[in-house]
């Protein structure tokens, strides 16, 4: 059975070529062939959506901030109609986010942000829910890409 990936920030600012965000854009391309070919299914976390749209926001040249944004708008609303590789988690729901809130202050001691706790939430909800499948996150960020369940 394939593995289920979810996508953070990190790896999408790669896939689209973020200006001042990506310095590896063909080595992430050649490795999201890879997971393709292998049939895995790609979650897109909100707080991906989010964080990439802001770093595309925050870029200084406009016409690379337009030129990316086209991009990513496209790449987010394909996942939305399920015609992209990418599959976006729902936005949160009133108790998700009390729950998150409520993890928030312990999570920070540890010295990392909003953003991850929520993918790590999404992970470990992934792998209550399948757990016959390897359940990962992809991120250049050691921390998070340190999530893998191997059932």
């Amino acid at each position: 059975m394939s593995a289920i990936c979810l996508v953070d920030t990190s790896v999408l600012c790669e896939i689209l070529a973020v200006p001042n965000m990506s310095a590896e854009h063909d080595a992430f391309l050649a490795t999201l062939t890879a997971k393709l070919a292998s049939r895995e299914t790609l979650i897109l976390p909100m707080t991906t959506i989010l964080e990439t749209g802001n770093h595309i926001g925050q870029q200084g040249d406009g016409n690379a901030r337009r030129k990316t944004a086209t991009a990513f708008v496209r790449l987010v609303k394909q996942a939305i109609a399920g015609d992209a590789p990418f599959t976006p988690t729902p936005l949160f729901n009133d108790e998700g986010l009390l729950e998150l809130l409520g993890e928030f202050p312990e999570w920070a001691k540890l010295g990392s942000g909003f953003g991850d706790l929520t993918i790590k939430k999404e992970w470990e909800r992934l792998c209550e829910v399948h757990p016959a499948r390897r359940v990962y996150i992809w991120s250049k960020d050691g921390d998070l890409g340190s999530y893998d369940y191997e059932p």
